[in-house]
């Protein structure tokens, strides 16, 4: 037996359904602004941590520049592959942000006997004399990134009063062991040297 309902029950059904299928595109609407502009406070935050952090820095001295005549000089190992950043040493959280030594980027390395060139295309380059090295190691982790075991370079150097690691990942991780010994066989014989 069939059922009749009623006309008046059926409208008022049916407005029911409508209103269930409108969406308020207002409330909508406003929930994506809100979250945009907590997206971009955090950014500005991070931004404004980051010029701090460089104020805070801003005793570090200059950077050396790579000195004249050093390409004459045989390189005793080279290297390409990304700069992770610098911290203090033995402070793998620690990050060195004052004259560009936080931007991650590309690397080219080169040890010859009298130091460390570091060229970073698209940020500043730098040169580490061989007499302010102190030791190279393998590490896992530096300035917050964490690699597989071995895979970081982490190159330990004097910069006016402050000991200073640079980590490196060379786009052949089976090099870091060469460099260890390289850097540390130069560091030892730089041993007595103005630092």
């Amino acid at each position: 037996m069939t059922t009749l309902i009623p006309s008046h029950q059926l409208y008022q059904l049916a407005a029911e359904q409508k209103s269930a299928d409108v969406t308020d595109w207002s409330a909508r609407i406003s929930w994506v602004v809100g979250l945009l502009v907590l997206i971009a406070f955090v950014y500005w935050l991070m931004r404004q941590g980051w010029k701090w952090r460089a104020r805070l820095q801003s005793d570090l001295p200059e950077l050396a520049a790579t000195p004249p005549g050093y390409a004459d000089g045989t390189p005793l190992l080279t290297l390409t592959g990304r700069y992770h950043a610098s911290t203090t040493a033995g402070q793998w959280l620690d990050r060195i942000v004052a004259h560009g030594l936080g931007t991650r980027s590309r690397v080219e390395l080169t040890l010859t006997e009298q130091g460390l060139d570091v060229v970073r295309p698209g940020a500043a380059d730098f040169f580490v004399p061989a007499a302010a090295l102190r030791e190279a190691r393998l590490d896992t982790a530096l300035a917050g990134k964490v690699l597989p075991e071995g895979g970081l370079l982490v190159i330990t150097w004097a910069h006016g009063d402050q000991l200073i690691d640079s980590g490196f990942r060379s786009d052949h991780a089976a090099e870091h062991p060469a460099w260890v010994d390289a850097v540390n066989h130069l560091t030892s014989t730089t041993e007595g040297t103005a630092r």
